[in-house]
């Protein structure tokens, strides 16, 4: 007997609930049909599922196995039905997902050769790298931005590509600017810094090759407010220059003219899949990052 696509459906729901009795009420089931639906789907595997730990289901072994199986049988099924759509209907919006700490000038970089294309959209999401590759994985976005490639583990058929480079450099109101050397600067200047970051490590390691004792203004995790923050003089900001070329171009801020030698990498995440989203073609290099 072949697996029936509903016993997993009915499964998943379950799984999802850790309930069999909510499982059933959101599916419109009795709880002894979906019951039986799960006994059915545990004979044809010839292992149990679920064991009962007081009130709730809990996962065995083979069911957190079943459970990583349905989400790619239903994201391909997605995917189908998302294909068969385009065939008939105009090209769907692109769903791409950025870190919440990406420079949103660097996202409308990425996004502008697509931005005026006649016929589709754009959806934005911003969120934390675990949940928007998740998303990516189950389909729901097509690409992710981000500063590093995904760590071993994340997924195996997930696709890191290289698009872009930023030198890191130290920005800040005029008057801020004028010291003769970068010691001088990070002795006497508060700097505004990103939290957790590879900006974050390759600062770190210069302060410390250095030698100097620097003060902290700001440590935040969003580029906007590294912008805002040099705007309003709270101190200079270690940034790549796109967080901040608004500013730099009329002259609110300066670049010191120091090389950190800290450079940014911006990565554009996707899943292999037999059909991208036709506007990928126009933002992805032909070749993967390493």
């Amino acid at each position: 007997m072949d697996l029936n696509y509903h016993h997993l459906r009915y499964f998943q729901a379950v799984a999802t609930e850790g309930n069999l009795t909510r499982a059933a009420e959101k599916l419109n089931l009795s709880q002894s049909a979906l019951s039986t639906q799960i006994r059915t789907l545990e004979a044809r595997l010839g292992h149990a599922l679920f064991e009962r730990v007081g009130r709730t289901l809990e996962l065995t072994e083979v069911g957190r196995i079943t459970l990583d199986h349905a989400a790619r049988i239903f994201a391909t099924g997605d995917e189908l039905l998302a294909v068969l759509r385009r065939e008939s209907l105009q090209t769907p919006p692109l769903r791409v997902g950025a870190l919440s700490t990406l420079s949103r000038n660097f996202q409308l970089g990425f996004l502008r050769p697509v931005i005026a294309e006649a016929g589709t959209g754009i959806v934005l999401r911003s969120g934390q790298v675990d949940g928007l590759l998740e998303d990516l994985a189950a389909l729901r976005l097509d690409v992710v931005l981000m500063t590093e490639p995904p760590r071993p583990g994340a997924g195996e058929d997930l696709v890191a590509h290289r698009i872009a480079e930023q030198p890191v450099g130290l920005h800040g109101l005029p008057e801020r600017m004028a010291h003769p050397t970068l010691r001088a600067l990070l002795e006497r200047e508060p700097v505004i810094v990103p939290t957790e970051s590879p900006i974050r490590t390759g600062f770190d390691a210069l302060v410390a090759r250095l030698g100097v004792n620097v003060t902290i203004a700001a440590d935040v995790d969003d580029m906007a407010m590294v912008r805002l923050l040099a705007r309003e003089g709270a101190g200079v900001a270690v940034a790549p220059s796109v967080v901040l070329k608004d500013e730099i171009r009329d002259g609110v801020l300066q670049t010191a003219k120091f090389d950190l030698k800290i450079v940014e990498t911006f990565y554009a995440v996707t899943v292999r899949r037999n059909f991208p989203h036709p506007m990928l073609r126009d933002l992805l290099p032909t070749e993967a990052a390493a």
